[in-house]
């Protein structure tokens, strides 16, 4: 439908889109029609009002007015990410007045990818066989008129990518004795997911989440696969021979080696306390190939050098998680957990609303949050997908079942999420860290080569 040109043409697409309830509707077409309004200050006011979301709008002035419900229960809100595996957005359950991330499967994934189908699958497998609270909960998969989908945990958080990014921009430093707690937390969460055999296989500062309250929770389960895998030839298939996870914080035993233990997530939950302390990643410069052998073969800048407020105990303890061979680091996330006993033995405050997102009114209704004006949107860390998609921007216009275009996003943003985040990094002034992708044939055996040279100082 062609896009409305007047604030009447724009209110009667809100009303045939049903996301505003006739009696609330009936105030604003009377306004309309007493004072004239150009399209842009009536939207602000609705959305201000609490009556649209900023993601419901763009659609309406596109002249988009259907399928703002998913399996006729989920409401959608706001577009929250968009990755190699799919869309991720906000929704309200419509019976059931409860926030929920759905991550919809694209069409056109399907109908390119054969195999994009059982590794979405695979993922939400992954998801649903976890419980605990430092972990992103599945609540069910589904398949409406062709789009499959599942929903999860909608965590309104940060990242810790994005909080210390947002630190090394004003020059702050994170404490301590909060990236202990952090940490902790996430390792709590791997020991559930170790105690299933389940290995997460690529742990990163944006992959852990903190909300409001001061709880992490581990997320993106994309990679994740089972220590016993003999059965799951999809495993099998789309793992062996090829490298997982993101360079930046990937094990040294991870580039060399197909069949990886949970001391694979210890090393990068090393990796993700030393970018706490020191807003840098352990290798933040070189390429993929480099970063990959600084892992094998070189140990990170001395966290001295960036700050000496740190305690030679705790930084006892990173070194300890970031060892080259996995026998020398902890063995179990539980050990990691007691190791920062010491810092963690006392409860700290909740994280101060600055880091938190900020939320648009109707959201913030719905989540019990005093809304912003500044309204930045809600968090975009639930895009759960495969990291090994590059920056991307986000067209805030896609629906579900519309295929993503990268090559003509007028309106989009980028987000910093696991999918579709700018490649992990500390702050604007250092390097681009890039996620790992598919590797070219002149880095491949570039690779091999480096792998070889790794695998022999690590098993010496």
């Amino acid at each position: 439908m062609p896009a409305p040109t007047t604030a009447a043409d724009f209110l009667e697409m809100v009303r045939k889109s049903g996301l505003v309830p006739e009696d609330r509707l009936s105030s604003a077409i009377h306004r309309v029609r007493s004072t004239p309004v150009g399209i842009d200050q009536l939207a602000s006011s609705l959305v201000q009002a609490g009556l649209l979301t900023r993601f419901q709008v763009k659609q309406v002035k596109q002249g988009r007015y259907k399928r703002f419900t998913l399996a006729e229960k989920y409401r959608l809100l706001e577009l929250l990410g968009v990755g190699g595996m799919g869309a991720v957005y906000l929704c309200e359950h419509s019976f059931m007045h409860r926030l929920v991330a759905v991550k919809v499967l694209p069409v056109d994934k399907i109908a390119s990818d054969p195999t994009a189908l059982q590794r979405f699958y695979r993922e939400a497998r992954a998801v649903a066989a976890l419980d605990h609270p430092n972990i992103v909960r599945a609540y069910d998969i589904d398949k409406y008129e062709g789009l499959h989908f599942f929903v999860m945990e909608y965590v309104d958080g940060t990242s810790l990518q994005e909080i210390v990014a947002r630190y090394s921009m004003q020059n702050l430093q994170f404490d301590p004795t909060r990236a202990a707690h952090y940490i902790a937390q996430a390792a709590a969460g791997l020991q559930h997911a170790a105690e299933l055999n389940l290995v997460h296989r690529d742990i990163k500062p944006g992959n852990l989440l903190l909300d409001r309250n001061g709880i992490v929770k581990v997320l993106d389960m994309g990679l994740a696969r089972f220590f016993d895998h003999r059965h799951d030839g999809l495993t099998q298939r789309f793992d062996d021979n090829t490298i997982l996870g993101t360079a930046d914080y990937l094990s040294p035993e991870q580039a060399i080696n197909d069949t990886v233990d949970i001391r694979a997530d210890i090393y990068g939950l090393g990796g993700t306390l030393y970018f706490l302390l020191t807003g840098s990643s352990p290798f933040p410069d070189g390429s993929i190939a480099q970063k990959l052998l600084a892992h094998q073969t070189l140990e990170p800048k001395p966290v001295r050098e960036f700050r000496k407020d740190v305690p030679a105990e705790l930084l006892a303890v990173l070194h300890k998680m970031m060892r080259k061979n996995p026998d020398s680091r902890y063995q179990t996330p539980q050990d990691v957990v007691e190791a920062l006993a010491p810092w963690t033995d006392r409860p700290i405050n909740r994280p101060p609303e600055r880091e938190m997102p900020d939320l648009c009114p109707a959201v913030a209704a719905l989540n019990g949050v005093a809304p912003s004006m500044n309204m930045r949107g809600s968090t975009a860390k639930m895009a759960l997908s495969s990291s090994r998609s590059s920056t991307r921007v986000i067209d805030s216009n896609v629906l579900p079942g519309e295929v993503q275009s990268e090559a003509n996003v007028p309106t989009g943003r980028t987000v910093a999420t696991t999918p579709i985040r700018s490649s992990d990094r500390p702050a604007p002034s250092r390097s681009r860290l890039p996620m790992l992708v598919v590797l070219g044939a002149a880095t491949f055996a570039f690779v091999l080569a480096a792998s070889a040279i790794g695998a022999y100082l690590i098993l010496r």
